[in-house]
């Protein structure tokens, strides 16, 4: 069967966190500073139910008063279609993306929390963004809800996020799997991953090098599913 895969957008293929940090930086001159690098989350080791909320936008890299964060969402507001105005962070990879899917028959979709702006919704914005680059119809979903509901409700095999916390909802809430683009320092990376069975990769690129190595036969009895487990240093399965 082919794989069924969903990504986030922001953070995975769009550059979000610079351009809010160039807005914010315009809207408050001299009023911020540069975030130091995060340390380990701990609530992954101590409590499976450590959740983001869906209410919270993305942190940026800067320090931002939670009245600075809800200045800048404002703006964002404000800005015509502001989610085609994003840099890809890997040139490249969704055109990339687009060819697997198409020559090994997986099924994509596209997961998001962008709130509105100016101009066409969210949503639509979001599918030329992934035509402009390479990935022709794009399914996108802008959500609400825990990603591991939605992967759940959807069967999806894997989803590929790079946020802990919305990895720690997938193996919690579905029997999906979670794949993390992690491109922060390594010593920073939850040491609870690979014990909830999440797999933790530096880019998109090694991602689609390991989900297009597994799609070929194998003479092996092995599911798509557990060589990809093994490719992640993933051995256990993950809890639901």
């Amino acid at each position: 069967m082919p794989l069924r895969l969903a990504f986030d957008m922001d953070g995975v293929f769009a550059e979000m966190d610079g351009e809010l940090v160039r807005i914010a930086e315009q809207l408050f001159v001299g009023k911020i500073s540069r975030r130091a690098a995060e340390p380990p989350i701990p609530e992954l080791d101590d409590e499976l139910d450590a959740a983001a909320s869906d209410a919270t936008p993305p942190l940026t890299g800067l320090q931002l008063t939670s009245r600075q964060q809800k200045l800048l969402w404002r703006h964002v507001e404000t800005v015509d279609n502001f989610w085609e105005t994003l840099q890809e962070i890997e040139p490249g990879s969704i055109a990339r993306l687009g060819a697997l899917a198409m020559e090994r028959r997986w099924e994509v979709i596209f997961l998001t929390r962008r709130p509105g702006s100016a101009g066409s919704t969210s949503q639509l914005q979001t599918q030329r963004w992934l035509e402009a680059r390479g990935f022709p119809l794009p399914s996108v979903f802008v959500v609400r809800g825990s990603r591991g509901q939605i992967a759940a409700s959807l069967g999806v095999d894997f989803v590929i996020d790079d946020r802990p916390e919305n990895c720690l909802d997938v193996v919690v809430e579905s029997r999906a799997r979670a794949i993390l683009v992690w491109r922060q320092d390594e010593r920073l990376l939850p040491t609870a991953t690979r014990r909830l069975g999440i797999g933790a990769v530096k880019s998109v690129g090694e991602c689609l090098d390991i989900l297009a190595q597994v799609s070929l036969p194998s003479e092996h009895k092995s599911t798509v599913i557990d060589r990809v487990l093994r490719l992640l240093g993933v051995k256990e399965a993950a809890p639901n």
